[in-house]
């Protein structure tokens, strides 16, 4: 099947997750405008194309990661100038979640620089989660690696959605990261849509790998199954002090050729504008919006990185007639009950099917 036949049937197709790297190759080889028709296609069969999610994102504990990910100013391997600091208080982090939302967020995440929780941080993550929910916002997470036990714990407290990105293809990935395995990444993935909880999950590009890295990491997050409910794709930002500050710049329309291809492949996610649009001309944003992507941060900082601010986002928008999506955030007790109740259910076959499996090979 050829890369137009394949993007033209997508649109009604159910979603794939067996997608080959040929397949892939051929999407990023179209013509760019053929590309962009084909993502737009299955753009609106999905999702009004004029609506775009929005988030905001706080950075909770900040600092002094053991992890080396050669992109992060957080990580405790490189100097980059960034002052530690410990754990926000739960009062601020609901402040700025309640300014987040009157700024016109639906969705409040938040970020932690830590390798996996502690137990005794995780009492007070949790309660922020509570009570960021109770501001009727969508919650998210980004933690490290968490374990069954903890994930269990955060879907409880209400939490909706857990970030945590595959950053790149297996094959690169020892290139920018070794103090945490490609299999770790995904064990965490699969520890988080088992307790119930949404997913968020993507890359960074312009990182120095090829683009058949770029295709091998669509590939890997197609294969998730379901897709992840929320795909950030990001533009490296170069931090000074960062093994990559002085890595080739990524060419724009690179980065929109994976907009478009994350949509085709994915087509019932959110694809989020990410990291690096302050870099972005508001022409590169727009073509990204035209490419299928569908969700952005707002607010004047990503973690520790620069963002634009709110106004602008809000400036840009009016020129292009977007506006922000409308989204049912609240859960009340016995929806949350539900959700519990039919995700332990769904353990507890699986736990059967497993247990049925081994009896089978004995």
């Amino acid at each position: 099947m050829t890369a137009t036949s394949t993007a033209s049937h997508a649109a009604d197709a159910a979603p794939r997750h067996d997608w080959t790297l040929d397949e892939i190759n051929a999407l990023f080889a179209l013509p760019f405008n053929d590309l962009l028709f084909q993502a737009q296609q299955v753009h609106r069969a999905h999702f009004d194309a004029n609506a775009v999610q929005v988030s905001t994102l706080l950075s909770i504990k900040t600092g002094a990661c053991p992890e080396d990910c050669k992109y992060c100013p957080q990580s405790g391997h490189y100097n980059t100038q960034l002052e530690k600091e410990k754990l926000l208080e739960i009062e601020k982090v609901v402040a700025q979640a309640q300014a987040a939302k009157e700024a016109g967020a639906s969705r409040f995440c938040m970020g932690a620089a830590w390798r996996s929780p502690r137990d005794k941080d995780l009492v007070v993550v949790e309660e922020m989660v509570r009570q960021v929910k109770a501001l009727g916002l969508e919650t998210c997470m980004t933690l490290g690696m968490v374990d069954g036990e903890q994930a269990t714990r955060l879907a409880a407290a209400g939490l909706d959605y857990y970030n945590h990105n595959l950053d790149t293809s297996p094959d690169y990935y020892g290139e920018i990261i070794t103090t945490r395995t490609y299999s770790d990444r995904l064990e965490t993935l699969a520890t988080v849509r088992d307790a119930g909880m949404k997913v968020c999950s993507g890359g960074i590009l312009g990182m120095g790998e090829g683009a058949q890295d770029r295709s091998a990491l669509l590939q890997q997050l197609a294969k998730l199954s379901p897709h992840p409910e929320s795909v950030p794709i990001n533009m490296l930002v170069k931090v000074p002090g960062t093994p990559l500050e002085n890595v080739e710049d990524l060419d724009p329309l690179e980065f929109i050729r994976a907009i478009a291809v994350a949509r085709i492949m994915m087509p019932q996610s959110h694809v989020r504008l990410s990291a690096g649009r302050e870099q972005m001309s508001e022409s590169t944003q727009a073509l990204a919006f035209l490419a299928g992507a569908n969700s952005i941060f707002y607010g004047d900082k990503l973690l520790t990185t620069s963002n634009p601010q709110a106004e602008r986002d809000r400036a840009l928008f009016a020129k292009l007639g977007l506006h922000p999506e409308r989204r049912d955030t609240c859960e009340d007790d016995t929806q949350r009950a539900e959700r519990l109740a039919q995700q332990a259910q769904r353990n507890a076959q699986a736990e059967l099917a497993a247990a049925l499996a081994v009896d089978a090979s004995v």
